[in-house]
This record gives C-alpha cells, sequence and structure tokens, in this order.
C-alpha cells in the first residue's frame, strides 16, 4: 500500500480537493482508503512537544546513563 499526504482547505461542502501535483500520482483503477485528519497542526506540535517532554521527565535514574551518550 502506497500512502500520499497532502492538505487542503475544507470549504463546507461535501467535496474535499485533491491537488492536481497528488491526482496525477494516484492509480488511474482500484480501489484507496481515504483518511481524513483535522485539526490545527500547531496544536498538534504542542501536544507532540508535552508528551515528549513528559515521556522524558518519567525517565528512572537507571536510564540517566543514556542522557550522556548524546
Amino acid at each position: 500500500m502506497n500512502a500520499i499526504e497532502f492538505t487542503t482547505e475544507l470549504s463546507g461542502t461535501a467535496i474535499l480537493q485533491i491537488p492536481p501535483e497528488v491526482a496525477a500520482q494516484l492509480p488511474k483503477a482500484g480501489k484507496a482508503r481515504i483518511i481524513v485528519l483535522t485539526g490545527d497542526e500547531a496544536e498538534d506540535a504542542e501536544w507532540r512537544l508535552a508528551a515528549y517532554q513528559q515521556f522524558l521527565r518519567d525517565d528512572s535514574p537507571e536510564d540517566a546513563v543514556y542522557d550522556s551518550c548524546r
């Protein structure tokens, strides 16, 4: 399975616009699985940063040896 990712603006209609350069990459026939993710990318980045910070905060003292490997 191949994945093609792009962003588009939602206009309130039941139609999603596919950019021409993306449409050119699609096969002419067959099935496609469509996944629509919505949300603010800035909000997603903030969430990822917070999750990463929480992940690092939960390190046990035994894992401190890995901090010096950078």
